[in-house]
């Protein structure tokens, strides 16, 4: 009897202890917060500004869930969930916007056929030591000028 209730706990014993460790075996990785996501889309909102243009602008985080919205004064209703798209869009593929843009511009239509795509310029990554940490998008101007807003944003990271 006593046999049948040390087995489990002595067999037990190296699991726990490798438990114990597997803190040390996570991964370690940046991840957005308030204060960053509010500086990124202060820093699009005033090139968007500088140039008069009105914009929606949407910062996603990792799983493509939005974190902060602006939609400037007189922005088209469209807008809202373009910026948004083109977000979730590049955090989703890890690819900027542009590039399905410019595979579509190739005559490839097999992109519009991916899931939750917003193939226009303007979603950009948001990048943490080479990893993707969120998204971007800006849309209500061009799609070129919607990129240059997003840039503008996405290069406070120095990513």
């Amino acid at each position: 009897m006593l046999r049948n209730i040390l087995l489990p706990l002595l067999a037990a014993l190296p699991l726990a202890a490798s438990a114990a460790n597997l803190s040390d075996q996570l991964t370690q990785k940046a991840v957005l917060n308030q204060n960053v996501v509010r500086q990124i889309a202060a820093a699009a909102e005033a090139e968007a500004r500088r140039n008069n243009w009105n914009v929606s602008i949407a910062i996603v985080d990792e799983a493509g869930r939005l974190m902060h919205f602006v939609r400037m004064d007189d922005t088209p209703n469209s807008s809202v969930e373009v910026a948004q798209g083109k977000a979730r869009h590049a955090v989703n593929y890890r690819r900027d916007t542009k590039f399905h843009q410019e595979i579509l511009e190739k005559g490839n239509a097999v992109v519009l056929g991916l899931p939750d795509i917003t193939p226009i310029e303007g979603g950009l990554r948001l990048l943490a030591a080479g990893k993707v940490i969120g998204g971007i998008g800006v849309s209500g101007v061009q799609a070129s000028q919607d990129a240059q807003i997003a840039r503008a944003g996405a290069a406070l990271l120095g990513d």
